[in-house]
C-alpha cells in the first residue's frame, strides 16, 4: 500500500531534519508545497474538512521535536503581533487566504518598544510562509475560512507558555507595543 501525502510529507522533514540551515527551511517548506497538494478524498484530508476543528495535532515528532497542526480560521479572526521565540514556523495555507503582516520591532533611547509595520502579504491556498526566529507577524483571516497548516521546528505550547520566550504585542493607541513597556 502506498503511503497517503501527509506520511510522504512527514518521512521526508524526518530524512533532511538537522540545524537551522536555509536548506532546511528550504526543505521543509518545498515538502509543505508538496503537501498542500493532497487530494482532498485523502481520508486525513478530508476529515480536516469535515471537523472544521480550530486547532488539531496532525504529528509530534518524538526525536526532533518538531510538530505539524491544522487550523481552521473563521473570517476576520485576527491574531495580533507576535514571535515564537526560538521557533520558526511555516504556513501553509490548504483552502483559503490569510493576510499576514510582518514587522520590525523597534526601541527608542528611553526604552519604550513600539512596532513598524514592514509590509502585508496575502497568502493563497497553495502558498507558505516562512517565519523564522524573532521575526514578528500578524495573520487575518481574509475568506468565510481557511485551512491552514502550521509547521513548527518545536513545541510553541513550550516555548511560549513554560519557557516564557514568545512575545505578544498590544495596541496602545494606534501603537503596537510589548505590554511590558
Amino acid at each position: 500500500m502506498s503511503a497517503n501525502s501527509l506520511q510522504s510529507f512527514l518521512d521526508g522533514v524526518k530524512s533532511k531534519w538537522g540545524p537551522l540551515t536555509s536548506e532546511l527551511v528550504a526543505d521543509c517548506r518545498d515538502l509543505l508545497e508538496e503537501l498542500l497538494e493532497a487530494s482532498p478524498s485523502e481520508e486525513w484530508l478530508a476529515a480536516l474538512h469535515a471537523n472544521r476543528s480550530p486547532n488539531e495535532e496532525l504529528y509530534r515528532d518524538p526525536e526532533h521535536g518538531f510538530v505539524l497542526l491544522a487550523h481552521t480560521e473563521q473570517a476576520g479572526l485576527y491574531r495580533p503581533p507576535h514571535d515564537h521565540g526560538r521557533g520558526w514556523v511555516i504556513y501553509a495555507i490548504q483552502q483559503g487566504e490569510i493576510e499576514m503582516g510582518a514587522y520590525g520591532r523597534i526601541q527608542a533611547p528611553d526604552g519604550e518598544v513600539r512596532l513598524v509595520k514592514r509590509n502585508s502579504t496575502l497568502v493563497r491556498a497553495g502558498q507558505v510562509q516562512v517565519y523564522l526566529p524573532g521575526d514578528i507577524h500578524d495573520t487575518r483571516c481574509m475568506t468565510s475560512s481557511a485551512l491552514v497548516f502550521r509547521f513548527t521546528e518545536r513545541d510553541l505550547r513550550v516555548e511560549d507558555r513554560q519557557e516564557h520566550r514568545v512575545t505578544r504585542y498590544v495596541d496602545r493607541e494606534g501603537v503596537w507595543t510589548t505590554d511590558r513597556s
